[in-house]
């Protein structure tokens, strides 16, 4: 059995759970994708790919799909497009990439940063997660990003932990950024803590935000008796 026949007979086996009760005729996009990645396979094995041409294609085709760039992006004028500016200073997005940005202050500093760089999740839940626009500034003092930048095929992981002390404080008042699990496998210890100040967060001690996860656990305590 040739590796194009193995593929399609997979496929139809895949194609049959999907489709489950269905009728074979009617359109199910679960089958539309099966089918979609069987054609672009059979391109290749079209081709003549050998196992490890065929590796290095994928590599290629992956990065293309998540919409990075496969050669090292350089700062030319030509790179960027100027979404706005404030005041004197100006912000730019990447032509190459929509997740980069560069921006320019008024006295000429520039800073990158690129969105998909990294994401925020639970010590509690990892399978949930977000960006956080505090988080990002702090991530981005740790590990400024300079040109010219070839993005991971990983985003780093920022394990972070949020309590509510009081409801009128909306989703959470009360953060803690734990550690970064770096896309080359180092896991870099951070446990700094922050609660809501007026206009942004303020850093904390480990023992108030230990006094503020008491604080959290008797709200938690004391509505669930209501």
């Amino acid at each position: 059995m040739s590796m194009q026949e193995w593929a399609e007979r997979e496929i139809e086996i895949a194609c049959k759970r999907e489709r489950g009760d269905k009728p074979e005729g009617e359109w199910d996009y679960g089958c539309a994708c099966y089918t979609s990645a069987l054609e672009a396979f059979k391109v290749l094995c079209g081709q003549g790919h050998s196992g490890m041409s065929i590796g290095f294609t994928k590599h290629i085709l992956n990065r293309l799909i998540d919409g990075k760039p496969l050669t090292p992006i350089e700062d030319t004028e030509d790179m960027w497009n100027l979404t706005h500016r404030s005041g004197k200073g100006k912000h730019y997005q990447c032509k190459r990439m929509s997740s980069l940005f560069k921006d320019v202050s008024e006295d000429g500093t520039v800073k990158y940063s690129d969105i998909n760089r990294y994401y925020c999740t639970s010590k509690d839940n990892p399978n949930v997660s977000w960006h956080n626009g505090f988080v990002a500034k702090i991530y981005d003092e740790m590990f400024p990003l300079t040109m010219p930048y070839m993005p991971n095929n990983k985003a780093d992981v920022i394990v972070c932990d949020e309590l509510l002390t009081d409801r009128k404080n909306g989703d959470y008042d009360t953060m803690a950024i734990l550690y970064i699990q770096r896309a080359n496998g180092e896991k870099i210890q951070v446990n700094r803590y922050f609660k809501e100040g007026d206009t942004s967060f303020i850093e904390i001690s480990l023992e108030e935000y230990q006094e503020r996860e008491r604080m959290a656990e008797e709200r938690i305590k004391i509505e669930s008796n209501n």
